[in-house]
């Protein structure tokens, strides 16, 4: 079978001065082409950090990620790409500095910036983005990190901690998560749920808020669910257990009127990424550190 490269970017957008969006196309002078940036994802490296990574290396923006695109899949010689693709919008003003894998950055509206994109699957990833909407707001339902065997703790179940696997896919979370901007941060009340987003929150200098209706033997489907709701339109993550994940998963596609992924559940560590707009779900990914 073909190697393939795995890659990520993003169609990196801002509002316009006069109003509406306008898209960073840059050119490379290796292949004397414009496109989105993007690039490969190192080894080891999550795509979620390369995506961000790849974008500041190549416009000096720092991003936020805001709904999955598709992937494109395209041959390059006998081997294949295939790169991850992201709606983006700056969270931090920066100057473009000229460098020799990218030498020229320019915004421009979308008809301008589709005549001057090189390939067609990056116009067809530009009309895919103006499809849908283009501010979003992620919801991150997130399950707490390994904490050892419940059969094993012999104190209060609340107070059961991270082990060391946890602690480090704690540490890992704090990337991925930053990678959609700054979240308000909602936890159950159990040590476990605590210490996964506490390396997120110290990072962000974000507060943590508890809440029953997350916290296993507190709440119900229902209860769950409907605290969720309410939080749809925040940037927000949200820090709970296996035994309500899929509830909340389940409870918010059918609330949005959005086929129920097969699988809702998640391991310890993965994360649900709802992209919302209004009363509509305009993507859900899945990842793990």
């Amino acid at each position: 079978m073909a190697e393939v490269i795995h890659a990520a970017g993003a169609v990196l957008w801002r509002d316009a001065p006069g109003g509406g969006p306008e898209f960073a196309v840059i050119h490379r002078p290796r292949y004397d082409d414009w496109s989105f940036p993007k690039g490969k994802v190192d080894r080891g490296e999550h795509v979620l950090r390369a995506a961000v990574r790849e974008i500041e290396e190549e416009t000096g923006i720092v991003a936020r990620l805001d709904r999955r695109l598709p992937t494109s899949t395209y041959p390059i010689g006998e081997r294949t790409k295939q790169v991850d693709y992201w709606a983006a919008r700056p969270v931090a003003s920066s100057v473009f500095t000229p460098n020799d894998e990218v030498d020229e950055l320019v915004w421009l509206p979308a008809g301008e910036a589709e005549a001057r994109l090189s390939y067609r699957h990056d116009a067809d990833l530009l009309h895919e983005f103006l499809r849908g909407p283009a501010r979003t707001s992620p919801l991150v339902i997130l399950r707490h990190a390994s904490a050892g065997e419940k059969h094993a703790w012999r104190e209060a179940d609340e107070l059961r901690p991270l082990d060391a696997a946890g602690r480090r896919e704690a540490a890992a979370l704090t990337g991925l998560l930053h990678a959609y901007g700054p979240l308000r941060v909602i936890s159950s009340a159990t040590a476990r749920c605590l210490e996964t987003v506490l390396p997120y929150a110290r990072l962000t200098r974000a507060p943590v808020a508890t809440d029953a209706a997350f916290t296993v033997g507190d709440t119900g489907p229902a209860q769950a669910v409907e605290r969720l709701l309410t939080l749809t339109g925040v940037p927000a993550v949200v820090c709970t257990h296996g035994e309500v994940v899929s509830e909340l998963v389940t409870g918010l596609c059918r609330e949005l009127g959005e086929k129920v992924p097969d699988d809702p559940s998640l391991r310890k560590a993965e994360f649900w990424v709802a992209h919302l707009a209004g009363d509509a779900m305009a993507s859900l990914e899945r990842h793990s550190p």
